[in-house]
């Protein structure tokens, strides 16, 4: 049964998890939420202050509107721009700044930018103005591509020839390669995202925790879900344990959704992909395979791409590493807030940067 995450017997078993956490924890660790989710989880309900102090909490890479690379960010500005286009996208990419400017820019200036709360939704503009070309901005990790690949075979199925995506998506276990593999890495643990696994199953983490003696635990995103996954890897790391553990039974299987994983096989294939603040990560994208080629906005508009440079004060690529936290930003909270965002992480809803002004932490 489910317990309420703000009711009084969920904040007793919570305060009874952190107490076992206290009780077991011999020495320092540090644990990566992977996804951004989770991270406003725990500084909303105030986890990280909770927890001993031998444990420290990094916040990952996990808010794919933050690591969409500033190259995409610009191409899809540029496509927004091209008369007869109707640019759509999820609501947080619409404030994601570019070099000089975002999709609310753009759409000030006249370009036909729509907010859309899911693929379909484009799809039904492409039928309702065969005059015009819609492009989806296709962001997300694993968790969106279901309903992307869904829209693409529908599109198929319509006969449409106005309707196109910007390929965006980004998959997660490359991404804990990448950063177990770095010099500076400081992970030991990992609270593996809940929502990716109902959909990919979590046997893909289990070769990664394998290799780098890594423990990880699926989790989901209530402060006891969190409580407990921290304690069991707690509980790995003081043990020497490294496996693939699952905290979150009553979503997530091994396996995961084979027909969801059906679909993004017939339409999608994993390519290289850049990582906004981070660099590119090998098979870390997906692309459309040959067969859907057709859809792709990328290559359907000639875009020529200028010189692209990142705001020098903005250190989002630091905090998306996991090697540095919000407030160690010059520019936190004063030169970069909601309002004015410098980085992607202080404008996603799901950005590290974001949950560190709206809930006022200071460690």
């Amino acid at each position: 049964m489910t317990v309420n995450k703000t009711s009084p017997e969920s904040i007793r078993q919570t305060k009874a998890v952190m107490e076992e956490i206290r009780r077991i924890t011999t020495r320092p660790w540090n644990i990566m939420e992977i996804c951004g989710g989770q991270t406003h989880s725990i500084m909303e309900y105030g986890l990280d202050q909770l927890l001993p102090e031998e444990i420290n909490l990094i916040h990952g890479p996990g808010c794919p509107v933050c690591v969409t690379s500033l190259e995409l960010i610009e191409r899809a500005l540029q496509i927004a721009a091209v008369p007869g286009v109707i640019f759509t996208s999820f609501g947080d990419m619409l404030r994601v700044p570019g070099s000089s400017s975002d999709l609310f820019g753009a759409r000030a200036r006249g370009a036909d930018v729509r907010l859309v709360y899911s693929p379909l939704d484009a799809v039904k503009l492409a039928q309702e103005n065969p005059d015009k070309q819609v492009v989806f901005f296709a962001v997300g990790f694993e968790t969106t591509v279901p309903a992307i690949a869904a829209s693409l075979l529908h599109t198929e199925k319509l006969g449409l020839k106005n309707f196109s995506i910007l390929p965006a998506n980004v998959l997660v276990p490359p991404a804990m390669h990448a950063i177990l593999q770095s010099p500076d890495n400081r992970v030991n643990a990992f609270l593996a995202a809940g929502h990716v696994c109902a959909i990919m199953g979590y046997w893909q983490y289990e070769p990664i925790a394998e290799k780098y003696q890594t423990p990880m635990v699926v989790t989901g995103f209530d402060p006891l879900d969190l409580a407990i996954g921290i304690l069991m890897n707690i509980r790995q790391l003081e043990e020497g344990r490294y496996e693939v553990e699952n905290a979150y039974p009553r979503y997530v299987t091994r396996a995961g959704n084979l027909t969801a994983q059906g679909m993004i096989n017939q339409v999608f294939k994993p390519v290289d992909r850049q990582w906004r603040g981070i660099g590119t990560i090998p098979l870390s994208g997906l692309g459309l395979k040959e067969a859907y080629s057709h859809f792709d906005a990328g290559t359907r508009f000639d875009i020529q791409l200028a010189q692209l440079q990142e705001s020098p004060l903005c250190i989002a690529g630091s905090v998306l590493r996991g090697v540095a936290k919000p407030i160690n930003c010059y520019a936190f909270g004063t030169l970069c807030t909601p309002s004015n965002p410098l980085g992607a992480p202080m404008v996603s809803a799901e950005g590290a940067c974001s949950a560190y002004y709206r809930y006022h932490k200071v460690n």
